[in-house]
């Protein structure tokens, strides 16, 4: 039995106490071993009677789990907002000044972070208004850690022009992470000193940025990618066009 149906059942079980015994038998702890022993019994054949009781207790439970995970996530935002969304060190994308901004936590070797990747775009474009932020967050081992440097070196560089190509070649490989391949990334995205990108991954401006998003990103609880700030709500991992754009349509009418 889960977590959640063990306290559905304890809270169906108060409610049961509260309801259906006499006022003489409310202090459960003067009942003798025999009442107590009837009481359970009661409450078990109440509750095999009547098992949609649970699931309006649990239904209940859900819900206000819910709302107090919503209301820690808004202040977890609050608490964060310079960091997340008005740092220097991140690309920014999709309108500068749309009404909403969209914070995503990515790693390059994330099969989810890919699969969003085209719903994501698909969002940015097709709204218009959408303030778009990338997050370099390589978490997935070696090769997720020489991507993102890769990236964050040329923007460092070569500018947020290259550096969106080179996001979105990224995003789309299918190959190994390695020096070759991302030197050949870098001259299909026009850069112009490739091997000065290269030798700044190591760069200690380069480790900064990746340090100050994995602790932001442990402030606001994400341990894993994809990972979404949208407005002031928190979603954590893949979420299909038409969900983010419900999420998008509830902030506005807010």
């Amino acid at each position: 039995m889960n977590r959640l149906l063990k306290a559905g059942l304890l809270a169906a079980t108060s409610a049961m106490a509260l309801a259906a015994a006499p006022a003489s038998a409310l202090d459960l702890s003067a009942m003798t071993e025999a009442e107590r022993s009837a009481f359970r019994e009661e409450v078990r054949s109440y509750l095999l009677e009547n098992p949609e009781l649970l699931l309006e207790v649990i239904a209940k439970l859900e819900a206000q789990q819910a709302e107090a995970q919503a209301s820690g996530d808004q202040q977890l935002v609050a608490t964060n907002a310079e960091a997340l969304f008005a740092d220097a060190n991140s690309w920014v994308g999709g309108n500068p000044e749309g009404d909403v901004t969209l914070v995503e936590f990515m790693d390059y070797r994330c099969g989810y972070c890919k699969k969003a990747f085209e719903e994501v775009e698909a969002l940015v474009e097709s709204d218009g208004n959408i303030r778009f932020v990338l997050k370099e967050f390589p978490i997935l081992g070696e090769e997720s850690e020489l991507a993102a440097r890769f990236a964050i070196a040329t923007l460092q560089l070569a500018g947020p022009d290259a550096y969106k190509s080179v996001h979105d070649q990224l995003m789309t490989m299918r190959g190994q992470v390695s020096e070759g391949n991302l030197a050949k990334i870098g001259v299909k995205a026009g850069i112009e000193d490739v091997q000065a990108v290269l030798d700044h991954m190591s760069n200690d401006d380069v480790t900064a940025v990746i340090a100050e998003n994995r602790a932001l990103a442990a402030r606001l609880n994400i341990s894993g990618t994809p990972g979404f700030v949208m407005g002031d709500v928190m979603l954590r991992g893949y979420l299909p066009l038409d969900a983010m754009r419900e999420v998008v349509d509830e902030i506005r009418t807010q």
